[in-house]
């Protein structure tokens, strides 16, 4: 197939080529990292000299088994190579797998070495875990792993934004986040025609900035289109630790009580108070399923008094106390 045409003025003829080194950590996500790695590769060929160079890294050297259940040869761990210019730590559903304090200390001898540190999909946890993430960095990733990074480290800033491209240190999303960075990265690098070229080698129309959220708007995702039901159920999403009375939320989207229970009614077949409830359940059961906190805390931060109170309400939604859905999720985890 015929390369786009690009012109190398807008690059040097032959400039050194940047070491990327990623680090999949067990369980990692395989769509976030070949998302990450291949522009790498399009803007290598239609350059036709070697603008990035990569290479993968284990915690141990040993093949890592992905969230597919695919496994990737690894080239050795990072003590077997020298500082890269950038790392990117790449996980999954289950970020603190195997990392170790040795990893912790290669990390550090990195940062120090000037090599810029990153987090892809849930990476941001290994970092984070390690003391290497300053309250000003802006660290995004998975929305579904947000609320439990809030919570274990609510010093730090987040966003949910795609990505993030900061000085010292990168995040995004993961999934099809990571390949919108690593676009914006060779922009930075090689300038936004390269990058809009490599964009079309992947059949990405649009490529989405930092700015774009990770997920659908509330009105695309259930299809809605009145705007009080639709401020209404983004006030419930912003507040579920402190949730807010329907009275409130009702005079907040500047309708009565009755006319947004009406609303619910017609176009989710709910009341505002079971959706609300629902939301917060929904989240209860992430944490679950991805922090270690404790079921109280859980309880706290998903608007409920006690872990009694989340517990009667969960058995009810889903047919199970937490402590057994915990237990079911970390029991089927286990190979």
């Amino acid at each position: 197939m015929a390369l786009p045409p690009f012109s190398t003025s807008a690059v040097s003829l032959s400039p050194p080529a940047r070491h990327i080194a990623f680090l999949l950590i067990e369980r990692f996500s395989m769509m976030a990292f070949f998302s990450a790695v291949e522009p790498l590769r399009i803007a290598n060929r239609i350059a036709e000299h070697s603008l990035y160079r990569w290479t993968v890294l284990s915690v141990d050297g040993h093949p890592v088994t992905a969230s597919n259940d695919m496994r990737l040869m690894a080239d050795g761990t990072p003590e077997d190579i020298d500082t890269p210019h950038a790392l990117a730590i790449c996980a999954g559903f289950t970020p603190l797998n195997l990392p170790t304090r040795a990893l912790y200390r290669r990390l550090h001898h990195f940062d120090q070495q000037g090599c810029r540190l990153g987090g892809i999909d849930t990476g941001a946890f290994v970092l984070a875990t390690a003391g290497l993430i300053d309250p000003k960095d802006r660290v995004t990733l998975h929305w579904e792993s947000l609320p439990d990074f809030r919570e274990r480290w609510p010093h730090l800033q987040t966003s949910e934004a795609l990505f993030e491209l900061g000085r010292n240190r990168f995040f995004c999303a993961g999934g099809a986040a990571a390949m919108d960075m690593s676009l914006a990265a060779i922009a930075q690098h090689h300038g936004q025609d390269l990058a809009n070229a490599v964009a079309e080698q992947l059949i990405h129309d649009r490529v989405r900035g930092r700015e774009d959220h990770q997920r659908l708007s509330i009105a695309r995702r259930l299809n809605l289109h009145q705007r009080p039901l639709i401020e209404t159920l983004h006030l419930m999403e912003q507040h579920l630790e402190k949730p807010i009375p329907i009275e409130t939320l009702a005079q907040k989207a500047s309708v009565s009580r009755r006319q947004l229970q009406r609303l619910f009614s017609e176009q989710l077949g709910s009341t505002p108070a079971a959706w609300y409830l629902s939301l917060r359940l929904h989240r209860a059961r992430a944490l679950l399923e991805e922090s270690e906190m404790s079921i109280t805390a859980i309880a706290l931060a998903c608007g409920f008094t006690s872990a009694s109170g989340l517990g009667h309400a969960f058995q009810r939604h889903y047919g199970h106390a937490p402590g057994h859905y915990r237990r079911s999720n970390t029991d089927a985890d286990t190979p």
